[in-house]
């Protein structure tokens, strides 16, 4: 409980600095992720057995995440973990007592698009067990999301920027995103524009 609670404040402290970085009123991001209880919180441990041919599977298919801000530990040793980044699938290297940050599609569209949820795979290895415990704080089931209109003043003149994110309730993305998670996100944006909430 309180290696959650303070991923959970550091979650939100990040929140801040977005926010900061954006010209957001600080809580602005937090707030975006109040439902009627608050922004949901959770942990999730994955272990991905040694593989001895990784050439015939993936280990974790390419997808970006559902929600807001996701804070990685990665297993110490052995790698796996894959972005794309300009086409190009990097790998990021196993680092000791480091997080790695990982944004989400609730992030992408509430900053109207200034800041983008992030794709990336696991890939089998050869050479031993690997362990990650992620953590994801995301929106409460039943806030709405959209981009924060401070954003969208700023781009008024970019046209091709207005009308890109749809504004929905977070539950119905989830159950959208059930069935489409290993889908690019753009349709899933543009499937949430027809149940938009007005």
């Amino acid at each position: 409980k309180e290696f959650a609670l303070k991923l959970e404040k550091l979650a939100e402290e990040l929140l801040d600095l977005f926010c900061e970085n954006l010209g957001l009123e600080k809580g602005y991001l937090k707030k975006a992720f109040y439902g009627a209880k608050g922004p949901t919180f959770g942990t999730k441990v994955s272990n991905y057995p040694p593989c001895p041919t990784p050439d015939k599977i993936k280990g974790l298919r390419a997808h970006t995440d559902a929600g807001g801000i996701i804070l990685l530990f990665q297993d110490p040793q052995v790698g796996g973990l894959q972005l794309l980044k300009d086409g190009e699938w990097v790998n990021v290297p196993p680092l000791r007592h480091s997080i790695v940050i990982n944004l989400g599609d609730q992030l992408e569209v509430i900053t109207n698009g200034q800041y983008k949820s992030v794709e990336h795979r696991v890939i089998a290895q050869t050479d031993g067990a690997r362990m990650s415990i992620a953590s994801f704080y995301n929106p409460g089931s039943d806030a709405v999301i959209y981009p924060a209109p401070a954003l969208l003043e700023k781009e008024e003149e970019e046209e091709e920027k207005k009308g890109l994110y749809p504004k929905f309730v977070f539950e119905d993305y989830m159950k959208l995103y059930a069935m489409l998670k290993f889908q690019a996100k753009e349709p899933r944006f543009e499937a949430m524009k027809g149940i938009a909430t007005a």
